[in-house]
């Protein structure tokens, strides 16, 4: 008898997958600091070291969208599980920058893996308003998870537990994804051109894909920037960095998790606008306001941000759909490729702020605080920009909204002579 495939233990795996995922950036977000004090390192440093992550990630989400269809994702994903325990034990026993550069970046790998694999198997395993509704509820638990692993690492931090007992916490959701896929039977694309590498790449030629591929480079900055150096930015303003980090990932796992009405109300398109609109608000909102309104301006970037990924990769999956795990990992790929160039440039701009101000005589929690925000206004023009390209992507997709799978391949095809 064949084993049918069991789309709800997948699911529930592919969501501990991604609550790992999360934990590794948040907890690595909450010792950032310990981390720079212990091993001496500047702005810059950490910089480079949170784009190791980043740059593991696209790695890992190009190489698993090619041999996807040859390995499967069962493998991928039993790949991730060695990278992520071995990059979770040297980062702990790591003693220095070197390693702590080789262990992110295994890290990443994991992480990339992860979407690689996940994401194209949840798209096959349902149908529909469906895909994006559990894509987006697959994609809540990062957010989820942030919100859960800020507050481990605050409550950590607070009773001075120490960043390696953090770190051997992100095992808990690592162990539990390997045996919840131990054993399963995973799902076959649902088109026969999706199964074809040869068919995935020239899809990518579509001009649907090609706008979504330059998009992606600029919400996943848009999203990631702020969240992953929010420790230090925010650290004298008034309010307290990791709460506002569980703030905005807890609204956007909430959002997530109705994305199905606000997506089919609005339309992939206008989702994608609104967001760029309250992302930018949000960010601009952080560079000039301290205290209690930072609270405030972490509500507008969480409903900003939050749709930004899934709705983007349900975005190709339907209108691009052709290009298969390829064409969705590729996505991921380049938005994390894009977070990882600009880690160290944002760690730059900060370390050239505090110069800055320093010379004009600013010191201590004043000093911080003007180049953290300094720094957050440079950030903004990265929504800004996606306002006008969503603009265009509005106007272009209007009438598109109520087509199928079948029919979006027909309409995106590529003309290759």
């Amino acid at each position: 008898m064949t084993k049918q495939v069991n789309e709800r233990i997948l699911f529930l795996g592919s969501c501990f997958a991604l609550i790992t995922t999360a934990f590794t950036f948040a907890i690595r977000a909450g010792i950032l600091p310990e981390l720079g004090d212990q091993f001496g390192l500047s702005a810059e440093q950490l910089g480079f070291i949170n784009s190791m992550w980043f740059l593991g990630f696209p790695i890992s989400m190009v190489l698993g969208g090619i041999f996807y269809n040859s390995i499967g994702p069962k493998r991928i994903m039993q790949f991730a599980f060695v990278v992520h325990t071995l990059g979770i034990i040297l980062t702990i026993y790591a003693g220095g920058y070197t390693l702590l550069l080789i262990s992110t970046l295994l890290i990443g790998l994991g992480n990339g893996c992860t979407e690689a694999a996940c994401n194209p198997m949840i798209a096959d395993s349902y149908t529909g308003n469906k895909v994006d509704k559990m894509l987006n509820r697959f994609h809540m638990w990062f957010p989820g998870g942030i919100v859960l692993g800020s507050l481990i690492s605050k409550f950590m931090t607070d009773f001075s537990m120490g960043w390696e007992a953090q770190m051997w916490i992100i095992m808990i959701p690592t162990i539990t994804y390997a045996v919840l896929f131990f054993g399963q039977k995973f799902p076959e694309p649902k088109l026969e051109e999706m199964k074809s590498l040869k068919e995935n790449v020239k899809a990518l030629g579509s001009p649907v894909y090609i706008f979504l591929f330059f998009c992606f480079a600029i919400t996943a900055i848009s999203e990631f920037g702020p969240q992953q150096w929010v420790n230090i930015v925010m650290a004298e303003s008034g309010a307290s960095p990791m709460l506002i980090l569980a703030l905005v990932t807890g609204l956007m796992a909430v959002g997530r998790f109705f994305a199905g009405p606000v997506v089919e109300a609005l339309g992939q398109p206008g989702v994608l606008l609104g967001g760029s609109v309250f992302a930018a608000i949000g960010i601009y909102m952080f560079s000039i306001f301290t205290g209690a309104m930072a609270y405030v301006a972490a509500i507008f970037f969480a409903i900003g941000v939050c749709y930004f990924w899934p709705v983007m990769i349900g975005t190709a999956a339907k209108r691009a759909p052709k290009t298969g795990a390829l064409g969705l990992s590729l996505l991921g790929a380049i938005g994390m490729f894009s977070t990882s160039i600009f880690q160290p440039i944002i760690g730059s701009w900060i370390d050239s702020a505090r110069s800055t101000y320093a010379d004009m005589g600013l010191s201590g929690s004043e000093l911080e605080l003007a180049a953290g925000q300094a720094t957050l206004a440079k950030v903004a023009i990265f929504p800004l920009i996606l306002i006008v390209l969503f603009s265009i992507f509005y106007v272009w997709q209007k009438k598109t909204e109520k087509k199928t799978v079948d029919e979006m391949a027909q309409a995106t095809a590529p003309n290759v002579s």
